[in-house]
């Protein structure tokens, strides 16, 4: 590959907590975002993903504070999202710490509210979460859903990634609701179907469960591989993935 994969753990936080379930529910606690953060940043994370999965359900913005403190804590890219509607959200986020600011729910809801971040801030800020789950009535097959997952949409999740790049998202963050959690490997359907239509970088999350399953992921098309409750039990550490990645001839950062 021409560019080196990167390894990204993903912090889900509700009330100041990072949590974790399966398939977005049943959510426990997995302990202090800050701690957390670095933990990830000195196992060699090339990036950290903050989504405050909570903040839309709850019609509140991100928590500031825990991302200012993250911030401190770590020297590498930040991305955060949950509850972003606004360029002015996305400017005290950026003030707080955070590089990039992933939108979804908002952005559905509104998709110019891409188009506007995109324009006061770079493409480069602005990551395209996409919470995807199966569906036979979509023509792909696979849907978006919003609110953390919680609610349904008939929006084909292919189309949805397409109209949101042109709009000016400069990454997809690609969530299977369908895989997250399970442990049993990322959805590599979905990996390869982004990937066909995707002209930005894709990142695949949901659903590893060891270090095998990493690989595949890239195969499938992806640049970035995110993982959260493998980092967050101690089962894995990014060390280990990227070492991983590296006996496969795959290039890491």
């Amino acid at each position: 590959m021409s560019v080196a994969v990167r390894v990204i753990p993903c912090l889900d936080v509700a009330a100041g907590r990072v949590v974790k379930g399966v398939n977005f529910k049943n959510l426990v606690d997995a302990g202090d975002p800050v701690e957390l953060s670095r933990r990830y940043y000195e196992q060699g994370a090339d990036e950290i993903t903050f989504l405050d999965v909570t903040a839309t359900t709850e019609d509140r913005a991100t928590t500031y504070d825990v991302v200012r403190r993250t911030a401190e804590q770590v020297f590498i890219p930040l991305t955060v999202g949950g509850g972003v509607r606004s360029p002015e959200d996305v400017a005290r986020l950026l003030a707080s710490g955070a590089d990039k600011i992933g939108v979804n729910s908002a952005a559905i809801a509104r998709p110019q509210l891409i188009g506007d971040i995109a324009d006061r801030f770079g493409a480069q800020v602005v990551v395209l979460s996409l919470d995807v789950t199966r569906s036979p009535d979509t023509d792909s097959g696979f849907v978006v859903t919003t609110h953390g997952g919680r609610r349904l949409t008939d929006i084909d999740a292919l189309g949805w990634a397409q109209q949101a790049i042109a709009l000016g998202a400069g990454e997809l963050l690609v969530n299977s609701i369908d895989a997250d959690g399970t442990k049993e490997g990322f959805d590599l359907e979905l990996i390869e179907a982004m990937r066909a239509v995707s002209s930005v970088p894709v990142i695949a999350s949901g659903g590893a469960g060891a270090v095998a399953d990493f690989p595949p992921a890239i195969r499938a098309g992806a640049d970035a591989v995110l993982a959260a409750s493998v980092f967050h039990s101690a089962s894995l550490t990014i060390g280990d993935v990227k070492a991983g990645l590296v006996a496969e001839g795959i290039d890491v950062r």
